[in-house]
């Protein structure tokens, strides 16, 4: 650990390894994110996409650069952070690995206000956007008020979360089942996760959202989350606030996995892995939340990269990509835990 004291009286502690693995992770997302927006029909060198970033660019790369693929990027980042964001506290909150929003039922919550919204309402894509961030929010109060009693218990929440995602799961196969073929088509390629044709529009309440939520979360509540994982009695007795800051981080980290639902669909497994492996690659303890952004960050946008490119010349769903590499993840991480006798 090291400290920073300025002549003012203040200091700042962090730890070098965090500061280096986060500056990495964040480093290669925006270098994938130049790559990615230079790729393409019409493709850009890394330098005349700086450039054009910069103002200098020609008009027509101006147009491709700032109203196609500049905003895929954006979400792309933004999503995979907020994710991450997420992740990282429901995992510290429920003190497991495994107490992500895709175990606990709050993206089955937002897809079925998404599919709410298309079958039923027969809304276009803004009902849909504000479909699944109204059921991530629902789901996310449901959630909180099945598992509270008297307080709340980590693994209590982790419990109700399984059971109300598996019911989630029922309602949403009712709902397709109800779908015309088309509508169909389209809530189950937006339940897949993906990027495509994302715009301004998608990226800019996600942007929002995050400059008020991500202060909260860093700023105002990660030294208690900090000594919350020690254990609440622990907790309490050093002066934190113990569940009036768990229900400020839970309804945090719900509007951010609702809006990142809204924005991009439910995309599988970066809140389960991006936290664990940022808190591997920093080998600090804690919830990791800065690192963890950064890696969300860096492995939507490489994911998104991957469907666009690697799979010849048919793009996939960047849902999918995600989902085979979280996947592999949650059995390796699974074998490890009942290797070291935790499960």
């Amino acid at each position: 650990m090291s400290v920073i004291r300025t002549a003012g009286g203040y200091s700042v502690s962090f730890r070098p390894r965090a500061v280096l693995a986060g500056t990495a992770c964040a480093v290669l997302a925006l270098v994938v994110g130049v790559f990615a927006i230079g790729s393409g029909e019409y493709p850009m060198s890394p330098a005349d996409v700086l450039r054009t970033l910069a103002g200098q660019g020609a008009p027509s790369d101006a147009f491709i650069v700032g109203e196609l693929r500049l905003p895929r990027t954006v979400t792309a980042l933004t999503v995979g952070a907020a994710l991450a964001l997420s992740g990282a506290v429901f995992q510290a909150v429920v003190r497991n690995p495994l107490g992500s929003p895709d175990v606990l039922g709050f993206t089955h919550g937002a897809a079925t206000g998404a599919l709410t919204a298309i079958v039923i309402v027969g809304g276009g894509s803004a009902a849909l956007a504000g479909g699944a961030m109204l059921g991530g929010v629902i789901t996310g109060i449901a959630v909180y008020g099945l598992a509270w009693r008297g307080g709340l218990h980590g693994y209590r929440l982790v419990l109700v979360g399984i059971g109300v995602a598996a019911m989630l799961t029922g309602v949403n196969g009712y709902l397709l089942t109800k779908a015309q073929i088309t509508e169909a088509g389209r809530a189950v390629l937006w339940m897949t996760g993906s990027l495509d044709g994302r715009g301004w529009d998608d990226a800019m309440p996600l942007l929002g959202a995050m400059a008020v939520l991500v202060p909260v979360v860093l700023l105002g509540c990660e030294r208690a989350l900090r000594m919350m994982e020690m254990g609440d009695d622990a907790a309490g007795a050093l002066g934190v606030r113990v569940e009036w800051v768990r229900l400020v981080l839970l309804a945090a980290a719900v509007l951010l996995v609702a809006l990142a639902a809204a924005a991009a669909g439910p995309v599988a497994f970066v809140a389960l892995t991006a936290p664990q492996l940022a808190r591997r690659l920093t080998k600090s303890p804690g919830p990791n939340l800065l690192p963890s952004m950064c890696m969300g960050a860096a492995l939507l946008i490489t994911a998104d990269f991957a469907a666009q490119r690697v799979f010849g010349g048919r793009e996939l769903p960047v849902g999918v990509v995600t989902g085979v590499l979280g996947g592999g993840y949650l059995v390796w991480l699974l074998a490890t835990e009942r290797r070291a006798g935790r499960i």
